[in-house]
């Protein structure tokens, strides 16, 4: 469970909380009038979403009597996050889920208000019925569960603790114990407790596991009765700490299947800080005594990998480097020398080596600038380098300025000298005419701008159109500046106008930074035009910003919002790497072997003025091997957070279930009448590995029992992959595909899925880097949120030089398992509707295919 922001999103995610906790809590039953869910695009099909509102973490997960019970956070009135209360569903199989009513709902006083908002928690099965709430007979279920006391509970205003309840009806509804909190620090940030019944040479108790999270610890806890705690030790800070630490869980797993070899999984979740942005989940292997873990995969204090050093930062200046500082502050966003840790108004940096760093957050993350160091010979194989801070990569065809294609700029960019209505404009609604155009709001603006935030006295809650005079289509592309709300919806667009009716909408992404736009308006040419911005949206991001449109033959460049680490031979970029939403810095690390006595130049820009606009960099060496991430996660992708285990499951086995998506988007997501959806459930096993024992992942075995193996496409011999793209005979959007590649003399090779001829996801794998990716940047709907797009990748090792991967896609999502479930990674995507295509590429040379299986999967939902 998580509620905090970090530094400008806090005000929008307060306004939208503020604004959902001032609704009633009636669980608002479907109605006739409801979208059937079968038809609503990007419904998942496999993976389990609420027929409607928010869901989040996973908790309580609990098998019982032949039922898995999946609660989950959920507010019963909308989807954004606010109400926090326990949702409910039940499956046989693990995907055949059955939606329940609310279970736990948050607790409100005699005004109506809440007082206490259920966070994240677990469920036991209390054979024992060490609690006294059922009976031997009929033992109880009890959730443990974190009391949210808000600021109007008269006891314990603003803290967070421990509480119960307990159900003796197979957990069908709730009672909440009259004692709680059972558990309570007199802190603001102690939650999400999962408990287990442990037994070992200690004794047999309960053992509780809670995070106080911004202090990055897990506290563990032991009772007789579920009431009293004793505490027992706390694992401290260790890995990653770029976050709030959040929904621990601890458990025991044999060694490769060896009962003699057991080992202890603790497992953290982290937000913001993740490896790839964002939230995401880290885990440690150790030993449990039960009162101490022990990680036995905590890594080492950093100290740079053998090798030259190309670039630190110790000495106290930028000698060597041209630094240049953003036009309108000198001394920012670099400085004059290097940083010694963390700037005001910072979260702690962690993870730089020695006594400076490179720290772009200097005045905050508004300044942009950039800096390059004197050129150096590449020396060997690998430059390995840290690195932190924004997660806004390089994207291919953007431009580093805010430059206007060539052309005719239509309405002087609104550089008028008076109003719009004194330019011949129409304005409806609450907008103004003394306030039209304005003069501010909206980063990257080119002068006077319409801004519906500024255009009237209500801010955010204006409403109504602003709808120019006619001008003719004399040419083939509109190019134009926007910011603003994302509303897909129609609320909160820019229209091009001809005849009346809207041909071309576009709306804004969620930020404030104006970017540009294109429109082609060719099959219109010659034709009379107006354009019409409607916004009907209130609330947070309910305005639009425009500027700069201009009539011409060619698009406009996008600007890039990067913040990033490059590696620069011939005046192009070669490498480049970004941060991940994180003050932590982490190694990084670029193959470089064919540039080997070339002159190169390290380049680190920040071209972002938005939030985690900045970049860290420290100690550049270059080296003989590869240095790469240091820590163990669940996924490597962007969508799987929260992620804990099923309590009492079968036969031993450990299933563990996540929050299929990130709380730097999460909220924005372009689904409609549901927001929120869990990843597939996932048997987890210890591997042993040169690196020791680490977790690998699957699919629970009852996905096999989807399959429509009489629909499947196999391959039949190994073909080469040329260069280019090669249609597959077969498509769909909810498959499984099992892979295996050789790389051959390819630079890049993989699939391409949920596909339609211009747009696709791309799975792949970079000989260079060795890392298998997720490219999203080109997957239909990516606008908006300025966070969402991504490629998102994780480091694996070929196995006999083959690469095997298993692909679960599922209309809006992507989950790849690679070399047998070693590494995992998991993304949301939306596609345009019917996109279904699917196939292989080859890039820089020929790849080979040695084997493919195309699976249809059968709905388990809907």
């Amino acid at each position: 469970m998580r509620i905090t922001r970090t530094r400008k999103r806090w005000a929008t995610v307060m306004a939208v909380v503020l604004a959902a906790s001032a609704l009633t809590m009636a669980h608002a039953p479907a109605h006739a009038s409801d979208p059937d869910p079968a038809t609503q695009q990007y419904r998942p099909y496999l993976h389990y979403t609420p027929q409607k509102n928010w869901m989040n973490d996973p908790n309580g997960l609990v098998y019982h009597k032949g039922v898995y019970h999946m609660y989950y956070q959920y507010n019963p009135t909308g989807t954004t996050w606010g109400n926090m209360s326990w949702g409910h569903a039940t499956s046989t199989d693990l995907l055949h889920w059955q939606e329940k009513p609310v279970a736990i709902p948050q607790t409100l006083n005699s005004s109506g208000q809440s007082v206490e908002d259920i966070f994240s928690g677990s469920v036991v099965v209390d054979a024992q019925n060490t609690s006294g709430f059922g009976t031997l007979q009929n033992p109880p279920l009890v959730a443990v569960y974190t009391s949210n006391f808000t600021g109007g509970h008269p006891t314990f205003p603003g803290k967070q603790a421990q509480s119960l309840a307990y159900s003796t009806d197979d957990g069908q509804t709730w009672t909440k114990y009259t004692g709680n909190p059972v558990l309570n620090r007199n802190t603001s940030d102690f939650r999400d407790p999962k408990v287990f019944w442990y037994q070992g040479p200690a004794g047999s108790y309960w053992v509780m596991s809670a995070v106080e999270a911004n202090e990055h610890r897990v506290l563990f806890y032991k009772s007789n009765d579920l009431k009293n705690w004793d505490y027992l030790d706390d694992f401290k800070p260790a890995n990653a700490t770029g976050g709030q630490w959040e929904c621990p869980d601890l458990f025991p797993l044999a060694v490769d299947g060896d009962p003699n070899n057991i080992k202890w999984v603790l497992v953290v979740n982290i937000n913001p800080g993740a490896v790839a942005g964002g939230s995401g989940g880290q885990y440690f292997v150790g030993s449990f005594n039960g009162t101490t873990f022990t990680s036995e995969t905590t890594d080492a204090a950093d100290v740079p990998p053998p090798g030259t050093p190309v670039a630190g930062f110790n000495a106290g200046s930028y000698s060597g480097w041209n630094v240049q500082n953003d036009p309108s502050n000198a001394s920012a966003p670099w400085g004059s020398s290097p940083a010694t840790g963390t700037l005001a108004g910072q979260q702690e940096v962690t993870g730089f080596i020695g006594a400076g760093l490179v720290n772009g957050f200097h005045a905050g993350d508004s300044p942009v600038g950039a800096m390059e160091s004197a050129t150096f010979t590449v020396p060997k194989d690998y430059i390995n380098f840290l690195t932190g801070g924004g997660n806004h990569p390089q994207k291919p065809g953007e431009q580093s300025g805010n430059q206007a294609p060539p052309g005719y700029l239509l309405f002087d960019g609104f550089d008028y000298p008076g109003t719009l209505t004194n330019a011949g404009w129409q304005l409806t609604g609450d907008f103004e005419a003394a306030r039209n155009p304005s003069t501010a709001g909206g980063e990257f603006a080119i002068g006077k701008r319409i801004n519906t935030f500024e255009g009237g006295a209500k801010a955010d809650n204006n409403v109504g159109t602003i709808t120019s005079p006619e001008f003719y289509l004399t040419n083939n592309n509109i190019a134009f500046l926007l910011g603003g709300g994302n509303r897909p919806d129609g609320q909160l667009q820019v229209e091009l106008l001809v005849n009346g009716v809207p041909v071309r909408t576009t709306t804004g992404t969620n930020s404030g930074d104006l970017n540009w736009k294109n429109w082609d308006v060719s099959q219109y040419f010659g034709q009379v035009a107006r354009i019409r911005i409607v916004d009907n949206a209130t609330g947070p991001w309910g305005h639009l910003t425009l500027d700069n449109m201009v009539l011409g033959s060619e698009p406009a460049k996008p600007r890039s919002s990067e913040t990033t680490v490059n590696l620069v031979v011939n005046g192009q970029t070669v490498r480049t790497a970004t941060g991940s939403d994180s003050e932590h810095l982490d190694w990084k690390s670029w193959d470089v072997s064919e540039f080997q006595g070339s002159q190169a130049a390290i380049r680190i820009v920040d071209n972002n003025r938005g939030d985690w606009g900045h970049i860290l960099a420290d100690e550049f060496v270059a080296s003989d091997i590869t240095r790469q991430e240091q820590h163990d996660w669940l996924d490597w992708g962007r969508d799987y957070y929260a992620t804990v285990s099923f309590n009492n499951a079968p036969d031993g086995k450990r299933i563990m279930l996540g929050w299929m998506n990130n709380w730097d988007y999460g909220q924005a997501t372009p689904t409609t009448t549901w927001r929120g959806t869990m990843a597939l459930p996932r048997e987890v096993l210890l591997t042993q590995t040169p690196q020791g024992p680490r977790l690998t992942q699957k699919v629970v075995a009852q996905a096999n029992t989807l399959k429509n193996t009489a629909a499947a496409y196999a391959t039949t011999q190994a073909q080469d992959i040329q260069p280019g793209t090669s249609s597959l005979p077969i498509s769909g959007d909810v498959v499984q595909i099992d892979a295996e590649f050789s790389p051959g003399t390819a630079s890049s090779f993989g699939l391409k899925v949920l596909g339609n001829g211009t747009e696709a996801t791309r799975i792949g794998y970079k000989s260079e880097s060795g890392r298998v990716f997720i490219d999203r940047t080109n997957s239909g709907n990516e606008g908006f949120h300025p966070a969402f797009a991504s490629v998102d990748d994780v480091p694996v090792q070929l196995i006999n030089d083959r690469l095997l991967l298993r692909l679960f896609i599922d209309r809006a999502s992507v989950e790849v398992f690679a070399q047998n479930g070693l590494a995992t990674l998991t993304d949301q995507v939306f596609p345009a509707a019917g996109a279904d295509d699917l196939s292989v590429f080859s890039e820089g040379g020929t790849a080979r295919l040695e084997n493919l299986t195309v699976t249809p999967l059968n709905k388990a939902m809907w």
